[in-house]
């Protein structure tokens, strides 16, 4: 068994259990799945208190109105109604004005909370920390249990342009925030280890050897965009006549009157 200490620069990610005649190409493909699926987990860890708090998501064309300018625009969320929580809900406002505040009562929000933390501790860092290797189905596994919990306190379902459900669905729209930075396509994926780029196309044995018992640290990074930069033409270093004219004394020649 390899062990990989997967990091994103010098952040602890997890640790990940892998063999020397692993392909490259399949490591990277399963790794960059776990990584990204933990900060789904994370967005919906950090999401889910809010529907707890305030109830579901208005839409979009209501969000952020105070509720004069709703009834003076003769707005309605369509979606109130049906997506009522089990139990009946408890009003909670929404200062932000994202959502409806209607929230679920104290134990189905003890219900929503506690299975946020077990799935938080599922794919913790805190793992890497006891030796716990982090697989693809222990993400699903809280990914369910997320779901699930969602599911009980809400059994007709969230809106369709919620959060919560846009990220069950795979439908979440990152575009413009923090968290999209975060995200590593799989194409886009790459593996270092020891200042070198683990190819795809070679195994895991080609840079370590075939020897099993073997711990590396790895860094997951974006592929390196290649810049269009021209600017360095301009540069001193890069004139080819530099040298020359250096030879010929022609360097630091300025006109007009001293």
């Amino acid at each position: 068994m390899v062990l990989l200490h997967v990091k994103r620069g010098d952040e602890s990610q997890f640790l990940f259990s892998t063999t020397v005649d692993a392909p490259l190409e399949t490591l990277i493909q399963q790794i960059t799945a776990i990584y990204n699926g933990r900060l789904k987990v994370d967005r919906l860890c950090s999401e889910i208190p809010e529907l707890a708090d305030h109830g579901i998501t208005l839409p979009p064309n209501m969000q952020g109105l105070t509720e004069e300018q709703i009834v003076e625009l003769n707005l309605k969320d369509e979606w109130e109604d049906k997506c009522m929580p089990s139990g009946g809900a408890v009003f909670k406002k929404d200062e932000i004005g994202g959502r409806n505040g209607h929230a679920p009562n104290d134990k189905m929000k003890e219900v929503l909370m506690k299975t946020v933390e077990a799935a938080k501790a599922l794919i913790s860092k805190k793992q890497a920390e006891a030796n716990v290797c982090v697989t693809m189905e222990m993400v699903t596994g809280a990914l369910d249990q997320l779901r699930g919990a969602v599911m009980i306190v809400y059994p007709m379902g969230l809106p369709p342009h919620d959060p919560i459900r846009m990220e069950f669905e795979d439908r979440e729209d990152l575009s413009g925030t923090q968290a999209s930075l975060r995200v590593i396509a799989e194409d886009e994926c790459q593996l270092w280890w020891a200042a070198k780029e683990m190819q795809r196309g070679k195994k895991v044995q080609d840079y370590v050897g075939k020897n099993e018992k073997t711990k590396l640290v790895v860094k997951i990074q974006k592929k390196l965009e290649a810049t269009d930069d021209d600017s360095y033409l301009d540069s001193e270093w890069s004139d080819r006549q530099a040298l020359k004219k250096q030879f010929q004394g022609l360097t630091n020649i300025k006109w007009g009157p001293r």
